[in-house]
């Protein structure tokens, strides 16, 4: 597989079934190619040193890990009719044309922002689900292409968004926090924010 980039230096990178065989002539290919088996490295160790400083502390882990496991799907289960709701009806606003609609209804706005009418969809489904909105954006790759304008505005505003409602139903239910004062204001704030800078990034690369 070729993953190839556009701008003012040009990467190829060149898996052959080891995804780690990087062909390249570019001086920066080492530097990728140390990230790459850091980032291998990084759980382990982490792992690790988790149980070190257990065993060092004469903390019992495998007990303490049982009863965080206990806690673990104790939580998951209260959750569980939340996240069915919240899938249920992304589901629904995906299958029904609704996201569509709105794309459609939000075309001059767009157009007088120089956001990119085809990232709308995306933009909204980010707000609720991390899943469904990767699936639209493997669409918008297949479609424009991961170099494109739309492709690279996409993969950045991936990055920097997050699943809004999903995370504050998720916490705040498990918290049992009621009052959510300016959590929703600010998160959506900082969406906006997210998808600004994505679309000024991609614009300069």
């Amino acid at each position: 597989m070729i993953i190839s980039g556009s701008g003012r230096s040009v990467r190829r990178f060149c898996f052959l079934c080891d995804p780690h065989r990087l062909i390249e002539t570019d001086p920066d290919v080492y530097t990728v190619t140390f990230f790459y088996y850091i980032s291998d490295f990084i759980i382990p160790l982490l792992l690790f040193y988790i149980v070190a400083y257990a065993l060092t502390e004469k903390v019992h882990v495998y007990d303490e890990f049982v009863t965080g496991a206990a806690d673990g799907i104790q939580t998951v289960l209260k959750i569980l009719p939340t996240l069915v709701g919240l899938m249920a009806a992304v589901g629904m606003l995906r299958a029904s044309g609704f996201l569509d609609f709105v794309a459609d209804y939000l075309t001059g706005l767009a157009e007088l922002l120089h956001f990119p009418v085809q990232l709308i969809p995306l933009s909204i489904i980010r707000l609720f689900s991390s899943s469904a909105a990767t699936s639209l954006a493997l669409d918008i790759y297949k479609s424009y292409g991961t170099d494109s304008y739309i492709g690279l505005t996409a993969s950045i505003m991936m990055g920097c968004t997050e699943t809004v409602f999903y995370t504050m139903s998720v916490y705040f239910l498990t918290a049992k926090v009621t009052k959510t004062r300016w959590t929703l204001a600010g998160a959506l704030f900082s969406t906006f924010a997210g998808i600004a800078a994505s679309v000024v990034l991609a614009g300069m690369m």
